[in-house]
């Protein structure tokens, strides 16, 4: 199984291609970001978002994506924002014809270190150690995403 997990943003979204062998050891593939201009007006952000995120999916072929549930934002704005670029996100999915799953950050973290109050540093340790990476992730997005997709794994064994 290959998956891809997406940590949603519309300044910075999140990506990174896991394979689940048939060990169960999982596999990094393909990690990193899509950013948009802040300044940017937002119809042409989504739609930098849709066209970088449908060449992803159609190089790095998943047939799973994994993302990370919106569960709340400081500010109105904020969140109208990365609602945006989830709906996109979710179109583009299912444009691919991939199941299409949705974890809330609660669940992430249970997933990846049993506890549901873990700090953003331990998901991204264990990002590193379950993935066998030499390092953790950078940015945070990207690591963020991996995590989507080791919970999927997770889950889904």
């Amino acid at each position: 199984m290959r998956i891809i997990g997406i940590d949603p943003g519309t300044g910075i979204l999140g990506f990174g291609v896991i394979d689940v062998l048939a060990n169960n050891k999982l596999k990094m593939i393909d990690a990193g970001v899509i950013r948009t201009p802040v300044n940017q007006e937002d119809f042409l952000r989504l739609e930098t978002i849709y066209q970088e995120l449908h060449n992803i999916i159609d190089s790095s072929k998943p047939n799973t994506m994994a993302v990370e549930k919106l569960f709340f934002a400081k500010n109105v704005r904020t969140a109208m924002s990365v609602a945006q670029a989830r709906g996109v996100v979710l179109l583009c999915g299912r444009q691919a014809k991939l199941n299409i799953y949705e974890y809330t950050p609660l669940q992430i973290k249970q997933s990846l270190t049993g506890y549901g109050r873990a700090e953003k540093k331990q998901i991204q340790e264990m990002v590193k150690v379950i993935l066998e990476l030499k390092e953790v992730p950078k940015p945070d997005d990207c690591a963020d995403a991996l995590a989507a997709a080791i919970t999927h794994a997770m889950i889904k064994q």
